[in-house]
C-alpha cells in the first residue's frame, strides 16, 4: 500500500512516520528545500535563525515518533529546559518572569500583585481540568462525526468553554499586567484572546506539566533528526517539489499531480498543506463536499506575521531566551489586527534570542535574534513592499530605546518575512500565520476534518485541521489520522 504525504511540516512528518510504522510505502513531497515546512533554517553571515517554531512544550509527542521504530529522541537531539519560559517586558519598563517552579512563579506574581497569587492557583487548577478533557481526551480524537462533538458538550459547558480566554483569565486575576501575560497564549496559535475559546486555556497546564524546552542546534536540529529518522526507515523524500492538485475520480483520491504535470499514484493521500489552500486550489469545486465548501466560504483566518531576523555585533547577556515585549495598548491593538485589519503605529513583539541557550547560533561575541510581530493578514490589502521598511525601522528604534540599547549601531545581516512571503513560500491563504483562527465555530467538528469530507482516501493534518495550530496541535493531528487509517500488516 502506497501513501503520499503532501508537505513536511511537523504534522506531515508525524503522519509520514506513523504511516510508515503501519507498513505503508510513504513518499513525502515538500516544496521547500529542506524538511520542516515553515520550520526552515536561515543562515546569514555566520548567524543562524530558526524560521518557524521556537518553543517546545510537549516533548513526549516527539518521543512517540522515535519510539515507533524502537529509537530514542535523546539519542539524536538534546532538549534543554528554558528558564524563564517567557520574560514579559511591559511598556513602563517593568518585567515579569514566567516559568520555573510553581513557587518561583508565585514569587514573581507577588511582585506585581500579591492578591493574584491565589487567583493564579485557581486559574492553574481550572486549566488542568481543561487539559484533562481538551488535550488528554480530545486532541487525538477524530471529530469527523457530528455526534462525537455533541457528546462532548456537557463536559465543555462544565468547563465554561463558552468563555473567551480573556474572560477566563480575568475571572481569576485582577492585575492588568498579569491578565495580559496569562492571556497571550492564543496568539501562539493564531488567535485573539478576546475571541478564542477558553479551551486554549489548557496551555497553562501543558506548560506547567511538561515545561518549555529548546532543542540544542535549534528547531532545525529537530527537523533534521526527524528527516534522518524517516530516511533510515524507508520514507522517500522529494524536496523542491510542489503538488498542484489531488487526483480524484468518483469521489476517491488516487494520487497527486505535481506543478510540472507529473502524476504520482497512491492508495491514500495525506495533506499537510494549508487546509484552506487544499480545498481552494488543490481540489476541484465539483469534488468538494457541501460542508467543506461552506467551511471554506465562511472561514475566518488567523493574523499575519511579520518576522525580522538579525544579528548583533555585541552580546545582550541580560536578555532572556524568550521575551514578550508588550506595547502600550493590548485589546485595542488586537482589535486593529484581527477586526479592523489595519497596521497600527504601535505593536507588541515576541523576541527570540537563541544565543541565550545555544551560542552556536552566532559568531563569538555576537547574538542572533528574531522578532515576531503580529500584523493583519493579507485581507487587509497592505502593500508590504511599502510598509515593510517602515515597520522594520520602527521595531529597531523601539528595541534600541528599551531592551537592546545600541541596536541601531550594532545590527547586522537583517532581513524579514511578511504575510506576502507566507502566502508565496508556504501557500498560506491570505498569508495567515496559523491557517484558520481558533474560534469555537472553527473547532473540533466545525474545523476542517482530518478525514476529508466527501472524498475517500484523503486525509488532512496540520494547523487548519483538528485539534489546531502549534507544535502539540499539529503533532496530535497525525495521531488523529493514525486512529482513522488501518494498518497494512
Amino acid at each position: 500500500m502506497k501513501a503520499i504525504v503532501i508537505g513536511s511540516g511537523f504534522g506531515g512528518i508525524a503522519a509520514a512516520l506513523r504511516l510508515r510504522a503501519k507498513g505503508y510505502d510513504v513518499i513525502t513531497i515538500e516544496r521547500c528545500a529542506a524538511v520542516g515546512g515553515r520550520a526552515q533554517v536561515f543562515e546569514r553571515e555566520g548567524f543562524r535563525h530558526d524560521a518557524g517554531p521556537t518553543v517546545i512544550t510537549a516533548p513526549f509527542l516527539f518521543e512517540e515518533l522515535f519510539s515507533l521504530f524502537g529509537e530514542k529522541l535523546g539519542d539524536h537531539v538534546k532538549l534543554v529546559p528554558v528558564k524563564p519560559w517567557y520574560r514579559f517586558h511591559f511598556s513602563d519598563g517593568s518585567e515579569f518572569d514566567y516559568g520555573g517552579t510553581l513557587d518561583e512563579t508565585l514569587a514573581e506574581i507577588a511582585k506585581i500583585e500579591p492578591a493574584d497569587c491565589e487567583g493564579y492557583l485557581k486559574l492553574l487548577a481550572h486549566s488542568k481540568k481543561i487539559y484533562q478533557v481538551g488535550f488528554e481526551k480530545l486532541s487525538a480524537e477524530p471529530f469527523n462525526k457530528f455526534w462525537t462533538m455533541v457528546k462532548q458538550v456537557p463536559a465543555l459547558l462544565r468547563l465554561r468553554n463558552y468563555e473567551t480566554v480573556w474572560q477566563m483569565v480575568s475571572r481569576h486575576l485582577k492585575s492588568p499586567k498579569l491578565r495580559q501575560a496569562f492571556s497571550i497564549q492564543p496568539l501562539l496559535v493564531g488567535g485573539n484572546p478576546f475571541d478564542t475559546t477558553s479551551i486554549y486555556g489548557l496551555i497553562h497546564y501543558l506548560e506547567r506539566e511538561h515545561g518549555v524546552h529548546f532543542a540544542m542546534g535549534g528547531t532545525g536540529a529537530l527537523t533534521k533528526a526527524l528527516a534522518d529518522l524517516m530516511v533510515r526507515h524507508g520514507v522517500q523524500l522529494r524536496l523542491n517539489t510542489t503538488v498542484a492538485s489531488i487526483k480524484i475520480k468518483d469521489g476517491v483520491a488516487s494520487g497527486v499531480v505535481l506543478d510540472d504535470g507529473t502524476e504520482v499514484a497512491a492508495d491514500l493521500v495525506v495533506s499537510n498543506a494549508d487546509a484552506a489552500h487544499l480545498y481552494q486550489n488543490m481540489v476541484k469545486p465539483e469534488d468538494r463536499s457541501v460542508m467543506s465548501g461552506l467551511k471554506l466560504k465562511a472561514a475566518h483566518y488567523s493574523m499575519g506575521l511579520y518576522v525580522l531576523y538579525f544579528g548583533t555585533k555585541k552580546k545582550y547577556d541580560d536578555v532572556a531566551h524568550h521575551t514578550i515585549w508588550m506595547g502600550k495598548r493590548y485589546r485595542e491593538l488586537l482589535d486593529d489586527i484581527f477586526h479592523k485589519k489595519i497596521l497600527a503605529d504601535d505593536f507588541s513583539l515576541y523576541l527570540h534570542r537563541p544565543t541565550a541557550t545555544d551560542p552556536s547560533f552566532a559568531p563569538e561575541g555576537c547574538d542572533s535574534f528574531y522578532v515576531l510581530c503580529p500584523v493583519p493578514n493579507m485581507q487587509s490589502g497592505i502593500d508590504w513592499t511599502i510598509e515593510e521598511p517602515k515597520l522594520r525601522a520602527k521595531i529597531i528604534q523601539a528595541l534600541d530605546e528599551t531592551m537592546l540599547p545600541g541596536l541601531k549601531e550594532n545590527i547586522v545581516a537583517d532581513f524579514a518575512m511578511t504575510p506576502a512571503d507566507f502566502k508565496n513560500n508556504y501557500q498560506s491563504v491570505h498569508g495567515a500565520g496559523f491557517s484558520i483562527a481558533p474560534l469555537f465555530r472553527q473547532s473540533a467538528w466545525f474545523r476542517f476534518h482530518n478525514k476529508a469530507e466527501g472524498i475517500k482516501n484523503l486525509y488532512l493534518v496540520g494547523a487548519g485541521t483538528h485539534p489546531g495550530a502549534g507544535l502539540p496541535g499539529v503533532l496530535c493531528s497525525a495521531k488523529v489520522i493514525d486512529a482513522l487509517i488501518p494498518a497494512t500488516k
